[in-house]
């Protein structure tokens, strides 16, 4: 079974992230693909520019100006970055952006309020199960193709959506890896499984906002999309199967 992992902006900083994928990989070579982030790297490149990073719900507002930002961080600095790391641990990391071979074909989600950001409309996959089969591992940066752009010009994709997006379409189990546990109640527990209108009573009392918010509505989309299963947790899912928090489209347990 293929693993989508997406990584955080903050646990790619992680000292023990490299040891984590170098042990799952170990574990089953040729199944995973990484979706990393970069978020930060982006607001401090606006900050030293004199710009102001802006969000909606979690998702970064993206001016035209800021495309090109987006795409010398994601799919250069950070990318290759991280790249790097894997590759002198001793994994076979290659990094592409969702832009290589039409792997993410977006749509603009809302020009007015969030500019140059899109959604995947469609995936694909084939440059994925290529390397796969090679036995390399794809890193991706999450910056689409404007399906409506006669030149193929960018767009800003979340990292989640493009996640979950990739693992709907190889049907795999997508790993939302953030710096936190998993999601969490009021009373810091941590939540075990979750279903849509459990998501829906979480964000009306206040529990789950912005970017938790976002990432549960990119794990449902996966799992609508065809992704076998997804879970929200720390680094310690790579290792271990229990935990984070597990979604599920049915009320299994809430």
């Amino acid at each position: 079974m293929t693993v989508v992992i997406k990584l955080g902006g903050r646990v790619q900083s992680d000292a023990a992230l490299v040891d984590a994928l170098a042990s799952r990989w170990a574990s089953a070579p040729g199944s995973l693909c990484i979706v990393h982030g970069g978020g930060d790297d982006i607001s401090a490149l606006q900050r030293q520019l004199g710009r102001q990073a802006s969000f909606v719900n979690g998702r970064r507002i993206t001016t035209a100006e800021d495309i090109e930002l987006v795409r010398m961080v994601l799919s250069g600095s950070a990318n290759k970055r991280l790249v790097s790391r894997l590759v002198a641990a001793g994994l076979p990391a290659v990094g592409i952006s969702g832009e290589d071979a039409g792997l993410l074909t977006c749509e603009i989600i809302d020009m007015e309020q969030l500019g140059r950001a899109g959604k995947p409309a469609a995936v694909n996959v084939a440059i994925l199960k290529t390397l796969l089969d090679a036995g390399f591992l794809p890193v991706i940066s999450p910056v689409g193709r404007d399906a409506a752009s006669e030149h193929g010009e960018a767009l800003n994709v979340n990292g989640d959506d493009a996640a979950a997006a990739i693992a709907g379409a190889l049907n795999a189990d997508l790993y939302l890896v953030a710096d936190v546990d998993g999601v969490m109640a009021g009373d810091a527990e941590l939540i075990r499984t979750i279903d849509p209108d459990y998501m829906e009573r979480l964000v009306a009392d206040g529990t789950v906002t912005r970017g938790m918010h976002a990432k549960l509505e990119a794990g449902f989309a996966a799992l609508a999309a065809g992704a076998a299963s997804v879970r929200i947790a720390g680094l310690e899912a790579l290792t271990e199967n229990d935990s984070g928090t597990v979604l599920s489209l049915t009320a299994d347990m809430k």
